[in-house]
């Protein structure tokens, strides 16, 4: 049974798990695109909070995309899942032949996405990430290890669902890890919402629009 009628609905269920944040002068909200930054968009409304985007592409296996041996991030960050690597027995120079593909492709999104918004600085900020779900965390991982580098006060992961041992594993990698639902089992995120079809590079663009200009510095980084 599904948790969330779309993304926003997620959204806007995430941001009840948030009033702590909200009002607060030092918090900025994160989105990893694409699938994350509607339900951002509607956490970051309710917290009256900034809103960017960060970047993160995740390290498919090849001839398995769908299962991450790893992801990369902006900054020249890679998390790789050692497990996966070493039980695949995967060599180096095919998870470097991935990791350049996937550049290749954040840094085409980050143009695409950004435009002319130059970016925030993070540092000495409350960095919200958010995304539509974790399964296996990869992606998350290095945007994590991608904020941390910009040097920020603290980094709190926020999500609608998560695989419960997912959720569980983020408490010791962040300040603050919210999962608004922990279904058991999980199978995968899309499970859990009625509409979760892919969000465009235009509907991307079309929230990061909505977003005034004047009066609060919004940034999009970027992230694989």
């Amino acid at each position: 049974m599904a948790l969330f009628r779309d993304r926003q609905d997620a959204g806007r269920r995430l941001a009840q798990e948030l009033p702590h944040y909200a009002g607060r002068s030092d918090v900025v909200v994160l989105a990893l695109p694409r699938g994350g930054v509607p339900v951002a968009f509607e956490v970051a409304q309710a917290l009256n909070a900034p809103l960017d985007i960060f970047l993160v592409r995740k390290l498919g296996v090849p001839g398995h995309e769908e299962l991450a041996m790893g992801a990369i991030a902006s900054g020249g960050v890679r998390v790789i899942n050692e497990d996966i690597v070493q039980a695949l027995e995967i060599p180096n120079q095919v998870v470097d032949v991935v990791a350049r593909r996937e550049q290749q492709e954040l840094e085409r999104r980050e143009r695409a996405y950004r435009g002319d918004r130059p970016k925030v600085a993070l540092s000495g900020r409350t960095v919200i990430l958010v995304d539509d779900g974790l399964a296996t965390g990869a992606s998350m991982r290095a945007a994590v290890a991608g904020v941390r580098a910009q040097d920020p006060a603290a980094v709190v992961v926020a999500v609608p669902t998560a695989a419960p041992e997912t959720c569980e594993r983020f408490e010791d990698e962040v300040d603050e890890i919210v999962c608004a639902e922990t279904p058991q089992p999980f199978y995968g995120v899309g499970l859990w919402y009625q509409n979760f079809s892919q969000t465009t590079d235009e509907e991307v663009k079309s929230l990061l629009r909505r977003v005034p200009v004047s009066g609060v510095k919004y940034q999009v980084s970027s992230v694989t």
